[in-house]
């Protein structure tokens, strides 16, 4: 199995190295789906090995490039981009830690390490030490984030499972959108089906089948048919948040994301779903392309990420813009300081640059939200001060 169906138009070829390491991913998915009840595999299983399979996934065999100057990277997350978004969360999980009385920040997908390097020396800086957790999936990223904080070492652990009992501030930022999605279709007649993923000769192809009757059940509860409509749902996201209500005993988890409330999210003009790829720093729509290589993500639904939340047992303290919540928990002083305290024109334009991405509507700002949950805490969080939307879930 090693003729790979032709990548979107525009996407940077394949050195021998990746080209021979798509090969091997290929193979292992044809024998997967060649072993799969009527050679079907359900798109939310083709996401999970393509991403996650060991030593072959996407983020787990060393392949994750973050960073916009990595000439192979994927794509740049806010806390690659400037330590200014670390140092503004900082700014709310200090607030976290102190109503909670906990001791600790546990960090969900650290990536390269980069929000623990700059929330850490923030956290210093307002006299606060808390230990630091990390539970990451990728042993390769787990090996670049010990490498990274290694003036940390005495704060930082990593996990190898959730914690039976936490009470502190949780983490996770683009975490909830590469957690593997189902996807589904409407036909014609107004029946759901499932999409997924089948062998066409030596390639692979699109598939789909009946929906299953629980997943016919949930999507129904939220939206109506749409003939020709397709999206997806996140079912794994959702059972992650109702499970943290069973060991979060105290404190906030603070999910970044971007994605909609469920109007906007199925909406009737959204009509080929969500789902996006990146590789190189281009994204296009072909999940079926270069597996192994390319990172695949589907938007969030925050108000089911809300409502699992609630089933969990947790409340939903706040859901805001990025721009929002990060202009709330203290961004523009940020900058301000950073303009006042002699760093150069230069160093201070990048700074202006890097913020006004993080806030545009036209960039991050808007396209990006937080949504916080939590246990036990009583007092308002900063980051929602002003513009929170609870409203609108």
């Amino acid at each position: 199995m090693s003729r790979a169906a032709s990548p979107p138009s525009g996407l940077p070829p394949l050195d021998a190295e990746s080209a021979a390491h798509a090969r091997t991913v290929r193979d292992h998915l044809a024998r997967e789906i060649a072993e799969a009840e009527n050679g079907f595999m359900p798109f939310e299983q083709w996401m999970q090995l393509a991403l996650y399979a060991p030593g072959l996934g996407y983020y787990a065999a060393g392949n994750t490039k973050f960073g916009a100057d990595l000439p192979s990277g994927d794509f740049t997350t806010a806390p690659e981009l400037t330590p200014l978004f670390g140092q503004t969360l900082a700014r709310q999980a200090a607030q976290i830690l102190a109503l909670s009385g906990g001791d600790a920040i546990l960090e969900f997908g650290a990536g390269s390490g980069a929000l623990a390097a700059s929330i850490l020396p923030a956290l210093a800086g307002m006299g606060v030490f808390p230990r630091y957790l990390i539970l990451e999936v990728s042993a390769d990223l787990r090996a670049r984030q010990q490498e990274r904080l290694a003036d940390h070492r005495d704060r930082v652990t990593w996990l190898d499972a959730l914690p039976e009992d936490f009470s502190g501030c949780i983490l996770a930022n683009e975490v909830l959108d590469a957690m593997p999605a189902t996807l589904f279709q409407w036909d014609e007649a107004g029946r759901l089906r499932e999409l997924g993923v089948r062998l066409e000769g030596p390639d692979f192809a699109w598939a789909e089948r009946p929906a299953p009757a629980g997943l016919a059940s949930i999507v129904a509860q939220r939206m109506p048919p749409l003939p020709g409509y397709r999206s997806e749902i996140n079912l794994r996201a959702e059972a992650w948040l109702r499970q943290m209500g069973g060991w979060l005993r105290k404190g906030a988890a603070l999910l970044i994301d971007y994605g909609f409330p469920r109007a906007e999210y199925y909406h009737p003009q959204r009509a080929e779903g969500t789902l996006m790829c990146h590789f190189r720093h281009h994204a296009h729509a072909d999940a079926l392309a270069h597996p192994g290589l390319q990172d695949i993500t589907a938007h969030v639904d925050f108000t089911a990420m809300a409502d699992a939340a609630l089933e969990g047992g947790l409340d939903v303290l706040g859901y805001a813009s990025q721009a929002r919540f990060l202009m709330n928990a203290g961004l523009p002083e940020l900058l301000m300081a950073c303009a006042g305290n002699g760093a150069g024109t230069a160093a201070a334009g990048r700074a202006m640059s890097a913020a006004q991405k993080l806030l545009s509507e036209a960039e991050m700002g808007e396209l990006f939200k937080v949504l916080a949950v939590g246990r036990g805490i009583d007092a308002p969080l900063m980051g929602f001060t002003r513009g929170d939307r609870r409203g609108r879930l």
